[in-house]
């Protein structure tokens, strides 16, 4: 006997893939099973028993048939003689049994129909394939892997820890997130599109609630390891579905080999039925064997007919049984829509309502699973949510960032605010909203931030800022930030990015915005109005505009400070200007300004200007200036002003003023016609000469000439006794003269550069100066006389 266990190898598949073997292909493979042992058994007899058994016809002839009569009347006349039978007679010879051994043979191979002699062998041959056929897809590599690594992920999300808590902590929500969440569902069911209606319903998960018992604690506790694992698999799962999606490998596999095992069912059924009247007991053979046997015509038994005529019949209707399963799973490949899979019905019955629906390899695996059990899917589906995902990361961020950790992080920041400062976070911890003492928040790229009713503990909390943060507020949290806060800072790449919570903040003092517009936003600028911020005082705009935007307009009577940076984009239409008649400071820095706006001239209040990084060539509308009695600083760097117009004289409020990097060659004496200057900036630019009215300036502190061509410097400069910084560096200075003891002051020297051979022991007398504040070549320092070189080391 022929173990059938020897033929297991054909259709052995790993256990696990049992969850994607729907009730058919577990039914088909029985059929298999029950067919398989028919051919092995047929087989068996075909081995084991003598296949035909054959004895000699004898064929008489005309004399023969005469005698025969005459023998038959004689009969009849001796009624009561006996008569023998008469014998047959042929060539005698001694091989008898090799004889009739021969003719088996020969009928076997010649009169017995080839259906009678390979049925066992058709029966096994087919059966192998149906078995190969349906566990093909098991086996192919560009599908086995898929299926391995589903298999193992699916495992291990049934069994996560994870899954039964997110699951319980749906039924454990509060009334305000399961109203927005039905909300939420109402309106995506009114905007599903036609194409979508036409999704798969997994209509098996409606009846299926997950049974969890929400009161252990136990059930809602996830360790720190539990965790990791979980985040583990959203990260597989995630990459999984997005490789799976791409493609339909798996579905048209599965196809193909249902498909070829209905054409195999309808190939066995039309000729198994027209042969199977082929197997016959008795068969006429006709041997040319007579000269050694002395007859031709043989009458033979086949053995086995009988037998294998019943097992035809039940193989046909076990084959018959077996197309029709394949008919329907080919009815169910082709009627349903196997390749897009709908969690409608989990969504419905968790709660989770962001589960996408998948498509491909994807969804008919997931199919597949249904037909096994629908809980798989369920549970499964968990792992595909963004919320329960996001839900996870919270936890692993809890544990690994405690309060004491984000207490060892806490510092004080320009505004001399307690500030907490978090970079590249999976999100935000909760243990933040423990410090109770945190004045300041900084968070920096830091993705699915959802700021929860907790917030409102950080009683102190004054100044929030959001750097390429995506934020989520909670509506407690809205009203706690609308009452408390006073500085907001966001930096964003796209407008849309913009909290809309932002524009209802009453109580905001200072808000910043950093970020670049498309051309289309650049121009039509979309931010909503500012008029709920009442208390809004300072305002800077780092971005891309074309024009000052509206909404600033709307706050234009408290606004006291107003920074716009505008990173080279030409602004224009600057007449909004003149309605923020209480601004204090107005920056407009890279701005492509060819000419200062006229619109500045408006403004009576403004203390400070700020024209840095323009087109400015020149500056002669400097003389309405003015009528700004109140300007006390003027920023015109980083532009290319030829010149200094004497106009300047004008502004005799004037106390700080900033020249550097343009491209003035001669001072005008009217310049230090404005007394009150105390800081005057003109580094990097080609200053051959200074003036000697620079003595004026009695209240100057702080004087730069770095990076010009000045060759000597005047007495008179050493007359602003006041100067505690002087900055001469990389210049063309020979000599510094003696009269540097006149600045008793002093405490910050640059000298760096020059063409000094030695430095005045008049130095000295600069009490204040130190040698961290003079900033000269160590041979140079050398110079100075050692008492000298001593006081100025000492601290």
């Amino acid at each position: 006997m022929i173990p059938v266990m020897e033929f297991r190898q054909f259709s052995e598949q790993q256990p696990a893939f049992r969850v994607l073997k729907p009730w058919w292909d577990v039914f088909t493979d029985y059929l298999s099973v029950i067919m398989l042992m028919i051919g092995v058994f047929g087989c068996t007899l075909q081995v084991m028993q003598d296949k035909i058994i054959c004895l000699p016809q004898r064929i008489p002839s005309a004399s023969e048939n005469t005698s025969e009569m005459e023998v038959k009347s004689l009969i009849n006349m001796q009624a009561n003689i006996s008569v023998k039978p008469r014998e047959m007679t042929g060539l005698k010879t001694d091989l008898d049994l090799q004889q009739y051994s021969y003719i088996n043979q020969m009928c076997y191979e010649k009169a017995l129909h080839w259906y009678a002699k390979y049925f066992p062998y058709l029966v096994l041959i087919h059966t192998l394939v149906f078995m190969v056929c349906s566990n093909f897809w098991f086996k192919f590599p560009g599908s086995s892997s898929k299926i391995e690594h589903f298999i193992s992920m699916l495992g291990k999300c049934f069994d996560s820890p994870w899954t039964t808590r997110a699951l319980s902590e749906v039924s454990g929500e509060n009334p305000e997130e399961k109203d927005q969440k039905k909300s939420c569902a109402s309106r995506s069911n009114i905007a599903v599109s036609p194409g979508e209606e036409s999704l798969e319903k997994t209509q098996s998960l409606r009846s299926i609630p997950e049974k969890i018992v929400a009161d252990k604690p136990s059930a809602s506790v996830l360790d720190k390891k539990e965790g990791e694992q979980a985040k583990a698999l959203f990260e597989k799962v995630k990459k999984f579905r997005l490789h799976v999606e791409e493609g339909d490998i798996l579905y048209l596999m599965y196809v193909r080999q249902t498909v070829f095992k209905v054409f195999k069912f309808l190939l066995i059924i039309a000729y198994n039925s027209s042969l199977v009247n082929e197997v016959r007991n008795r068969v006429p053979c006709e041997v040319e064997i007579q000269d050694m046997t002395g007859y031709k015509n043989f009458e033979c038994n086949h053995t086995m007919a009988h037998l294998f005529s019943k097992l035809s019949y039940c193989y046909l209707c076990l084959v018959a049984v077996y197309g029709l399963t394949s008919l329907y799973a080919s009815y169910w490949l082709f009627y349903r829509s196997l390749k897009e899979y709908s969690f409608e019905y989990v969504r419905q019955e968790t709660g989770i309502n962001d589960i996408p629906d998948v498509k491909n390899d994807f969804a008919f695996m997931l199919h597949m699973i249904d037909q096994y059990d629908p809980l798989y899917s369920k549970r499964f589906a968990v792992f595909l949510s963004e919320v329960s995902e996001n839900k996870l990361k919270q936890l692993n961020l809890n544990h690994e960032w405690t309060a004491e950790k984000l207490r060892q992080r806490l510092q004080m920041n320009t505004n001399d605010r307690l500030e907490l400062q978090l970079f590249m976070l999976p999100g935000l911890p909760d243990t933040v909203f423990e410090l109770t003492e945190l004045q300041s928040l900084k968070l920096e790229i830091i993705n699915n931030v959802t700021i929860p009713a907790s917030i409102s503990q950080l009683e102190d909390l004054q100044e929030l800022s959001l750097y390429q943060c995506s934020l989520k507020l909670h509506t407690t949290a809205t009203s706690f930030l609308k009452e408390n806060l006073k500085v907001l800072r966001v930096k964003f790449d796209d407008s849309r990015e913009l909290p809309n919570w932002m524009y209802g903040l009453r109580n905001l003092e200072e808000l910043y915005l950093t970020g670049s517009l498309s051309p289309e936003s650049s121009k039509n600028i979309v931010f909503e109005s500012l008029r709920e911020m009442k208390c809004l005082k300072t305002l800077s705009l780092k971005s891309n505009f074309t024009k000052i935007p509206q909404p600033i307009v709307d706050v234009s009577s408290h606004l006291q400070r107003l920074y716009m940076h505008n990173d080279g984009t030409k602004l224009v239409m600057l007449n909004n200007l003149k309605k923020m008649s209480n601004l204090i400071e107005l920056e407009l820095v890279r701005c492509d300004l060819e000419r200062i706006p006229h619109a500045i001239f408006s403004l009576t209040n403004l203390q400070e200007l700020d024209l840095k990084e323009n087109n400015l060539r020149s500056i002669e509308e400097i003389v309405s200036f003015q009528h700004l009695r109140k300007l006390t600083c003027l920023k015109l760097w980083y532009n290319g002003v030829m010149y200094i117009p004497e106009h300047i004289k004008k502004l005799g409020s004037l106390e700080r003023l900033y020249f550097s990097h343009n491209k003035i060659e001669i001072l005008p004496s009217h310049l230090f016609l404005c007394n009150k200057l105390r800081y005057l900036d003109l580094s990097n630019n080609d200053i051959r000469f200074i003036p000697p009215e620079i003595g004026v300036l009695q209240s100057l502190q702080y004087f730069s000439v770095t990076c010009n061509k000045i060759e000597n410097l005047p007495d008179e400069l050493f007359f602003c006794k006041k100067l505690k910084t002087l900055k001469l560096g990389k210049n063309s200075l020979s000599i510094l003269s003696p009269k540097i003891s006149y600045l008793a002051l002093l405490t910050y020297l640059d000298l760096k550069g020059n063409h000094f051979e030695l430095l005045p022991h008049e130095l000295g007398c600069c009490r204040a100066l130190k040698r961290s504040g003079l900033i000269a070549e160590e041979t140079l320092f050398e110079t100075l006389p050692s008492d000298v070189r001593n006081h100025m080391k000492a601290e």
